[in-house]
C-alpha cells in the first residue's frame, strides 16, 4: 500500500550523554527505526527538530534550560506531525497533565525496557497514543470546561497546578523560582499567573496572596 518508505526517524533529547548513546545503540539495532538527531537542551532541541524533521522525538521531561514539555509544544506547534513520548524518572500527575495539554503521544518511564520503548516509538509513529484514553478525556474535559460553568468560582475554579503555582506566589517566589521549582518556563508561568488572577479576580500578586490566607482559614 505504499506505506511506511523508509525507517522510523528518531530525535533523542537528554541532557546525560551516556543516556543519549545507550538509547542511540539500543534503537540503532531495531530494525525500521533510525536516530536522526540527538540533543541535550531545550534550544537544541527545538533547532534540531526544524533542521531534522524527525517523526517521533524521545524527549526527557526535564532539561538544562527548560522544561522538555515546553519544548514539546514548541516542536508540536511547528510541526504537528512529529510526535512527542516523554521519558521521565518518576510518575508524576502533574507533569503528566502538562504533557498532554503540550500535545505528547506518550509518558514512559526511564527505567521501562528497551523492546517497550522501542514499540512505543512505532505506535506512536502511526497516530496511536501511550495515554491512557478515560485519563486524556478527562483532561480535556477539565480544560473545556469553563469554572463558572459548572459553578466553581475563587479557590475552587483553580486547576491543582493552578493552586500550586498560588501557594508558591503566597511563599513570595518569583516567576523564575517558580518555573525552576516545576520544571516550567518563566513564559508559562506568567500565563498561568495571568489566569490565577483572572480566576480570583484580582490584580497584583500580593493581592491574590491574602486571597488564598483569607480562604485557606475559611476552607
Amino acid at each position: 500500500m505504499g506505506e511506511a518508505q523508509g525507517p522510523i526517524r528518531v530525535m533523542l533529547v537528554d541532557d546525560h550523554e551516556v543516556v543519549r548513546l545507550g538509547l542511540k545503540s539500543l534503537l540503532d539495532r531495531t530494525p525500521g527505526l533510525q536516530v536522526v538527531a540527538e540533543a541535550g537542551t531545550v534550544q537544541e532541541a527545538v533547532a534540531a527538530a526544524r533542521r531534522t524533521q524527525p517523526d517521533v522525538v524521545v524527549m526527557d521531561v526535564r532539561l538544562p534550560d527548560g522544561s522538555g514539555i515546553d519544548a514539546c509544544r514548541e516542536i508540536r506547534s511547528e510541526r504537528p506531525e512529529t510526535q512527542v513520548i516523554m521519558l521521565t524518572s518518576y510518575p508524576d500527575d502533574e507533569a503528566l497533565f502538562a504533557s498532554i495539554t503540550a500535545g505528547a503521544a506518550g509518558y514512559i518511564l526511564k527505567q521501562t525496557r528497551g523492546k517497550v520503548l522501542a514499540q512505543a516509538i512505532e505506535t506512536v509513529s502511526r497516530g496511536g497514543s501511550l495515554l491512557d484514553p478515560t485519563l486524556t478525556q478527562k483532561v480535556f474535559e477539565r480544560l473545556r470546561t469553563p469554572a463558572k460553568a459548572s459553578g466553581e468560582t475563587g479557590l475552587a475554579s483553580l486547576t491543582p497546578q493552578e493552586r500550586r503555582i498560588l501557594e508558591l506566589i503566597a511563599q513570595g517566589k518569583t516567576n523564575k523560582q517558580i518555573a525552576e521549582a516545576l520544571y516550567l518556563s518563566e513564559k508559562t508561568i506568567k500565563h498561568y499567573v495571568s489566569n490565577i488572577l483572572s480566576k480570583l479576580q484580582v490584580s497584583r500578586r500580593s493581592e491574590a496572596a491574602a486571597y488564598l490566607a483569607r480562604h485557606s482559614r475559611v476552607e
